[in-house]
């Protein structure tokens, strides 16, 4: 896999286990990936200043900042890169506030190694779309538009600002405007692997957007009981 421009994909790997950074680190690099580690959360951020990630790896469990905390400064701050949280923590819940924190994917420790890989190929995928595969970056429906370069998004004209799995799931209702989505196509489609309470996850990220993009406004955002969910312009 390469960067859009054909360069390598960068990935940061956050863990305070030596192992663990370094075990991952290596196997990145046999794909071919631009590597940087992090062994606290204030480390993670100033390398992230300098490398410019692609894609990371948090552990949630850090000596200084919790990977949550180090993902929400993030955001805040406009980085929109996709972050995949490596745990120990299992519990439903606990995978449940990972993703609702704008991660977006969940890897229990112990974990196996080619498929931590397989699901950070599956998010660079995602985010790394060409401007080949798409010549223009802002897709519209009605008055919303969604850039893909900029990661912008406006309503009328109003800005939007959305996490990174919000930016996801907007982006893949909108290749499909009119189009009924079920749960299990949203799911595969945005977080690309199934976990118990999954719909509870789609339900709860459909009712962030309809937050930010309905409010106020003619809906766009719609529920087809029993089949799933749809966008379409505003009557």
């Amino acid at each position: 896999m390469q960067r859009a421009d054909g360069g390598k994909i960068r990935a940061l790997v956050v863990d305070d286990e030596e192992s663990i950074t370094q075990l991952v680190a290596m196997a990145l690099r046999y794909e071919g990936w631009q590597v940087e580690t992090a062994a606290t959360g204030r480390e993670a951020l100033e390398k992230i200043a300098s490398f410019n990630p692609d894609v990371a790896v948090f552990d949630i469990m850090l000596p200084d900042l919790d990977g949550m905390q180090l993902l929400a400064r993030l955001r805040s701050a406009g980085e929109m890169f996709p972050v995949l949280f490596l745990t120990a923590l299992d519990s439903v819940e606990d995978r449940v506030n990972g993703l609702t924190a704008g991660g977006d994917d969940y890897v229990v420790k112990p974990f196996s190694l080619e498929e931590l890989i397989a699901r950070l190929r599956g998010l660079v995928r995602r985010s790394q779309l060409t401007l080949a595969q798409h010549p223009d970056p802002v897709l519209r429906v009605g008055d919303l538009t969604l850039n893909e370069d900029s990661y912008e998004v406006e309503r009328a004209g109003e800005p939007i600002t959305v996490t990174n799995t919000e930016f996801e799931l907007l982006r893949y209702l909108m290749r499909n405007p009119n189009r009924v989505l079920s749960k299990a196509q949203i799911l595969d489609r945005v977080w690309a692997y199934d976990f118990t309470g999954k719909s509870t996850v789609v339900e709860l990220y459909i009712s962030y957007l309809r937050k930010k993009i309905d409010a106020g406004r003619v809906p766009m955002l719609h529920t087809v009981r029993g089949a799933g969910y749809m966008l379409k312009p505003a009557a």
